[in-house]
């Protein structure tokens, strides 16, 4: 017992010189209370800390690296890659809004997609170097101003894109003498007022194929003021405060709001996208986009990381008469 004895105590009293160094360390020293400037450097050593760890996530995923081999500007493209494979949303010539668009990796899926005749806008509040080929609008979506700018758009484009062609009519002395013919646009609403049977101007506004919805409520910019750099990954891809209902709550808000604009601009047969965090009241919101559209699917994309509580609404077929 006395062998043992001895061969305990230097262990339990080196136990106990490391308790002692230990809470010595973690036990404030009264200077170091009267000094702010500690508390403020261990805040940047957690900072710090955590960016490392998004660094060392981002490095160590996949498809943040095919991402980057591909020139795409986020691993978010993969998403909208797989529902297309699945869903066949895009096709050739469509006019494409992608909402929340920044840093624009679903716009290069979309642009790719719809070439050489589509047309693809983004519209985000963050400002963002958009990706070529994409034309892009700084600003609110909530705002109705930034709205009717963006239909304003859509109409002013739809006129410019089927200008009148020339058409070459033979003359008497052997030349031929070039007269203008109206565009089919204004030869379709000739025809249907003299038919009677002239469309609401509702459907005229209607010049949409897809709309896509990747929004999320970005924070608060704090810090960072006097970097003139347009994309900053880190700080512009927080978009949870990681609390689970202010999360749904609020992509709720910013999903009823593009199907608002989806029910104003789309065509009939056309499709819509959005991405939610998912929750108590998506059923209310499958609902209506069951009202409206022919199919409406869950999807969780095989790229969208497991522990994250984001999926997305997939809308086909929009019908013709249906509104939200």
């Amino acid at each position: 017992m006395r062998a043992l004895a001895r061969i305990a105590a230097p262990r339990n009293g080196r136990l106990v010189g490391v308790a002692a160094l230990a809470a010595a360390a973690v036990a404030p020293s009264p200077s170091s209370i009267s000094n702010p400037s500690i508390s403020i450097t261990s805040e940047n050593i957690r900072w710090a800390s955590s960016k490392s760890r998004w660094k060392q996530r981002q490095g160590s995923d996949y498809y943040a690296r095919e991402a980057k081999v591909r020139g795409l500007k986020s691993r978010a493209a993969f998403k909208l890659l797989e529902m297309d494979s699945r869903y066949r949303l895009f096709k050739r010539g469509q006019t494409v809004i992608d909402l929340g668009y920044a840093p624009g990796s679903w716009s290069q899926v979309a642009v790719e997609r719809t070439k050489p005749n589509g047309r693809v806008v983004g519209i985000d509040i963050i400002p963002a170097q958009p990706p070529r080929g994409v034309s892009t609008i700084q600003g609110n979506f909530l705002s109705p101003g930034v709205q009717q700018l963006v239909k304003d758009y859509l109409v002013e484009f739809a006129q410019r894109r089927s200008p009148s062609v020339p058409e070459e009519e033979p003359s008497e002395e052997g030349g031929n003498i070039i007269t203008e013919r109206p565009s089919y646009i204004d030869a379709e609403r000739a025809e249907s007022v003299e038919s009677g049977h002239e469309e609401p101007l509702e459907n005229d506004r209607r010049l949409v194929d897809i709309v896509l919805s990747d929004m999320s409520a970005p924070w608060v910019q704090t810090t960072g003021f006097s970097s003139n750099t347009l994309s900053n990954p880190y700080f512009r891809m927080m978009n949870t405060s990681g609390m689970s209902f202010r999360d749904h709550a609020g992509s709720m808000d910013l999903c009823l709001a593009a199907l608002q604009f989806a029910s104003d601009t789309l065509k009939a047969g056309g499709h819509f996208v959005c991405k939610f965090y998912q929750g108590a009241e998506d059923k209310d919101l499958e609902l209506k986009l069951k009202k409206m559209f022919a199919k409406v699917l869950r999807e969780k994309p095989d790229s969208s990381r497991s522990e994250s509580r984001e999926a997305y609404f997939v809308a086909l077929g929009r019908k013709g008469d249906a509104t939200l």
